[in-house]
Order: C-alpha cells, then structure tokens, then sequence
C-alpha cells in the first residue's frame, strides 16, 4: 500500500514538473514569435493611415492599445513591453492622429500622454470620450501633473500612469487596468427589457432587464405575484436589483403585520446604508421568505419567483393592483424609468469628485454601489421611495 501511494505522489509530481516545462517552453515560443512580430512591424509602412503610426500586432491579443505620446522614446518603450506581453499595440505621435484611428479600427485602450502641443491629453480624452465612449483612456502623466491626470476621470479617463515606469510597473498596470475593463463589460447592461415566460434565473444573468409574464410592477420597483387565494408574494424587481448592486441584508416585517398600501414593508441593507419599501398593496403579513434572510445571495440569481421576501393575504387587490403594471405595461414603465435613470445618474455623476469605470455613461450592475451617500440616497428617493 505504501508503494502505491508513493507511487502516486510521483507521478502527481513528475505530472506537475512535465506541464509546468511545456508552460515554460509555451511562453518561450510566444516570446520568440513577439519578438519577429515587434522587429517586422517596425519596418512597415502605416503612413496612409497616420504620419506616424507604428503598429505591431500579435496573435490573439489580450487587448488591443493605442499609445499617443510627442516622445518617441515612450512610444518605443510601450510597444516594446506590451507587444512582448501579448498585446496588439499602435502608436502615434499627435492626438489628432489617435483620433482618426480610433474611427476606424477597435481599441480597448488609448493611452495618452498629458502634456501634448496643439492637443493635450485632456483633449484627446475628451475627445475619446465623445466619439468612442467604449474605449477606455489612460492618462500617461509625469510627476508633476498628476493632479491634472487625476482631473481627467473627470470626462472619462479610467485613470493614470506615471512616467519614468519599469517594465514590470507598466505590465502590472495593464493587467489591473484590463481586469478592471473586463469586469466592467461584464456589468455594462444593455437598456433592454423582455418578458421571460421561463424560470426567471435562465435570463437574469443576461445584460438585460427581466419580467417574469403574470407578475405586477408596482411603481416603486416592488413585484406582486397573486395565487387564487388571494396571497399576494412581494419582492424586489430586477430594475431594483441590479442597479443597487449587492444585498447585505433583508429586515423582513413580523408575521401577522397589518399594512396600508404605501406603508414601509421591508428593508434591504448595503453596507451602513439601506432602502426600505413600502408595500404595494394593502393586507396582513402572512408568510416570511426566511430561506431568503439566510441566503441573501439568492438575489445575486433572480429576485424573482422563490426569492420573494414575504407574501400578504391581501384586501383591496382589486383596486390597488389597478396602479400596477404587467406584461407590456410593465415592460413600457421599465423602459421609461431606464431612460430617466441614465439622464438622472449623468447628472448626478458631474457631483461625483473621484474618477470611476462607471462614470461612463450607460447603465452597470451594482452603480449605486460607487456613488457617495447624497447622490445615493438622492438616487434612491426619486426611483424606490414612491
């Protein structure tokens, strides 16, 4: 017994050793093909698309760079690090070069210095911006102008890097500022909404905003879900949910509760901060999801269906439910109050001092999250408190 299990250790091992040397040998090879790829690039001719423009791409890139910079040694320097690191990196000399490029090719990134003659940096981010608000922009600064690179997150930049940078500083940058891209992609939602006539989970993950088909939208982004004996199921809707980001915690109401419509029902918990709903309807507390008080990440899957917080033998459903929506209904009030989200948070985001990914404009999961008390609590008030 003892020499088979030490026979499976080495085996374990030397199976270790063997992929840890093909990795090796894997990344020896990618080197070595960057490498020709940076070496031949460099001979080409781009100037029918930009005076100075050199471009080395690899296969299959981690993200594709354009570097804008009126120093040539720092244009040499990015393309040398990042190529050899598996990015597809373009580089000109002029904001104005870097603009017309970035209409006709897909950029994940455009990093541009800050001190630029005709164009500087914030223009060119500005810029950016406007015509490409997709890409994002990182300001190239020196030591002296790093409060002016901090003021670009202002109109958009995702943030700074500080030159004279080493080779390992510039790769750990990229990586974290690419992480940061992708996790944004990730949370960006499309201003979609559509009514699922399936289990609500098998849609909610999508970028999308969901309504399962019979259930009520109230106006303060409450759901009802009625069953013949007149028990009403309430929860929060997926406007409600994915906007306000992560749930902490549920403050359910006692058993037995006489509540008005209009009434505070329940709250949810974010950190030291918390929204509480009223009831959508009038009626008394007859069941409490306690399943869900326990597993509050349940919500993080659908906030419909068995993620309801509590259900109400209701009195006056058949006047109250009157000042509700459902089907095309519900899904023309989502979209009006998608629209007057994104007009609301782009100004909202102007009073906001710290740069963020998600001063973009457009709609992310969980933005309520990076907002400061006034502007949540501001937010909260005009779309969950009605």
């Amino acid at each position: 017994m003892a020499l088979f299990i030490l026979a499976i250790i080495i085996f374990i091992i030397a199976d270790i050793i063997i992929r840890m040397i093909g990795k090796r040998l894997t990344e020896q090879k990618q080197k070595k093909e960057r490498e020709t790829v940076l070496q031949e690039s460099l001979k080409l001719d781009f100037t029918n698309e930009a005076k100075t423009l050199k471009r080395a791409e690899v296969t299959n890139p981690k993200a594709k760079i354009l570097c804008v910079d009126d120093e040539e040694v720092i244009l040499g320097s990015f393309r040398k690090i990042l190529v050899l690191d598996g990015y597809s990196v373009d580089t000109v000399e002029t904001g104005q070069e870097a603009l017309g490029l970035i209409q006709k090719h897909h950029y994940d990134f455009v990093f541009t210095d800050l001190k630029m003659p005709i164009m500087d940096g914030v223009e060119v981010t500005k810029s950016v911006k406007h015509l490409r608000p997709d890409i994002d922009v990182i300001i190239i600064t020196g030591y002296a102008s790093v409060e002016t690179a901090v003021e670009t997150m202002k109109y958009g930049a995702m943030d700074y890097v500080q030159k004279p940078f080493t080779e390992d500083e510039l790769i750990a940058f990229v990586q974290k500022a690419l992480i940061k891209r992708q996790d944004k992609i990730q949370k960006q939602l499309k201003p979609k909404v559509h009514i699922t006539h399936v289990p609500a989970s098998d849609d909610f993950t999508k970028g999308e905003f969901s309504i399962p088909g019979g259930v009520f939208i109230s106006k303060n982004h409450t759901w009802v879900s009625m069953n013949q004996a007149g028990i009403a199921k309430i929860g929060i809707d997926d406007f409600a949910k994915k906007l306000i980001g992560r749930v902490y915690s549920i403050e359910l109401p006692n058993l037995g509760m006489n509540v008005k419509a209009g009434q505070p029902l329940f709250t949810i918990k974010q950190g030291n901060r918390s929204i509480t709903f009223n009831s959508p309807i009038t009626g008394k507390v007859s069941q409490i999801n306690t399943i869900l008080k326990d597993n509050v990440d349940a919500l993080d899957v659908t906030p419909y269906e068995r993620n309801w917080v509590c259900a109400l033998d209701a009195e006056n459903i058949d006047s109250e439910i009157k000042d509700m929506n459902i089907g095309k209904s519900a899904v023309s009030f989502f979209q009006e109050d998608i629209e007057k989200f994104k007009n609301t948070i782009t100004e909202v985001l102007k009073s906001e001092k710290k740069g963020d990914e998600y001063l973009d404009n457009g709609l992310f999961i969980g933005q309520l999250e990076k907002l400061s008390d006034v502007n949540w609590n501001k937010i909260v008030t005009e779309f969950f408190i009605r």
